[in-house]
């Protein structure tokens, strides 16, 4: 039925427009309590039970949640839980609102069911997010919720201040976040990517986690896991140095991989199915190099239950999606945490 749907009226409007309509229904349908159960029970969505995980000492309904990119500002973060994400991972967030590049910055690569984008961390900023979340978290269903939080560098920050920059987000929104992702990764903010080079991320991490504990010691909080995250165009040898430096800072885990700038499309990063082998492959190398407690979160190219199951296989601790959602639509995230849920159970038994 979505399928037919995509194709007689999604794939014909501009992909940010789509994304638009879309995003609002589930935000709307996702803050009237009656109607976001009713959802949940005709989707079918697995709480709990043998899909559950514990991580950083809080459980997870399940191993499979939402990337960053599809709510940037955290405006629907129930809606999604509803349909099926066991966390939702939302941002990027930079320390001042901005509105991004320029449009066209969104378009779908339908031969490969891919996107390409140039979004520029469009977003409200820090501050409003913040106060979001912290209504969120003000009523017993949002503090049952499992957000995650995506900080980047504002565009106009220049690169010798982006520790700075990083850490007014993290002080600002770590006392609402289960976790923290530091993203050095975007192609689509200028110098962005430079900070992945551990001489450089080794002062915002420190900036970070130093801005997060503050925070949350203020808050009478536990203090929030830190991540990176890191692009798939990463050499072997810059994945091997980013691990080191997270095992050097203690860090709490790796976000990989982020979108790719190995193609001839145009501007942008590519997500989706063409960046499923190399997350894989940087998921297994960083589970190799880190050792077996790390936390890892593999991302990139899962178009259904057996793409997560791969990154699951090869290391990973828990597992993202945002382009096949998508392209496959509200009974996505659903669909791919069952199958999770069922495999969870099938090893209980066994």
């Amino acid at each position: 039925m979505y399928r037919l749907l995509f194709d007689l009226v999604f794939r014909r409007m501009d992909p940010e427009r789509a994304h638009e309509v879309a995003f609002a229904l589930i935000g709307a349908v996702g803050r009237v309590p009656v109607l976001r159960d009713v959802v949940s029970r005709v989707l079918r969505v697995p709480r709990g039970g043998a899909g559950a995980v514990r991580v950083w000492g809080r459980t997870f309904p399940g191993r499979f949640g939402l990337a960053a990119g599809f709510d940037k500002d955290a405006r629907a973060v129930e809606g999604l839980a509803m349909l099926g994400f066991a966390f939702v991972e939302v941002g990027t967030v930079t320390a001042h609102p901005q509105p991004g590049n320029d449009k066209p910055r969104l378009w779908r690569v339908l031969p490969q069911r891919a996107l390409r984008n140039r979004m520029g961390f469009n977003n409200q900023g820090s501050a409003a997010v913040a106060e979001r979340l912290r209504r969120l978290r003000a009523t017993p269903h949002g503090r049952a919720l499992v957000v995650g939080v995506n900080i980047g560098k504002t565009k106009v920050t220049p690169v010798e201040d982006a520790a700075a920059d990083y850490a007014t987000s993290a002080e600002r929104l770590a006392p609402y976040a289960d976790y923290l992702v530091v993203n050095v990764s975007s192609p689509n903010t200028p110098g962005l990517r430079d900070l992945q080079a551990v001489d450089a991320l080794r002062p915002v991490l420190e900036a970070v986690r130093v801005a997060a504990d503050e925070a949350t010691t203020r808050a009478a909080r536990p203090a929030v896991p830190v991540l990176v995250k890191i692009a798939p165009d990463l050499s072997d040898d810059d994945v091997d140095a980013v691990a080191d430096l997270v095992a050097e800072l203690g860090l709490d885990g790796v976000v990989a991989v982020n979108t790719t700038i190995a193609h001839d499309l145009g501007p942008g990063g590519l997500s989706g199915p063409p960046v499923l082998a190399r997350g894989l492959d940087v998921v297994a190398r960083l589970r190799t190099r880190l050792g077996p407690d790390a936390v890892l979160v593999g991302v990139g190219g899962v178009s259904g239950a057996a793409d997560a199951r791969e990154y699951l296989a090869v290391g990973a601790t828990l597992v993202q999606a945002y382009t096949a959602f998508i392209y496959e639509g509200p009974f996505y995230a659903a669909r791919v945490a069952r199958a999770l849920a069922s495999d969870a159970t099938a090893r209980e038994v066994r």
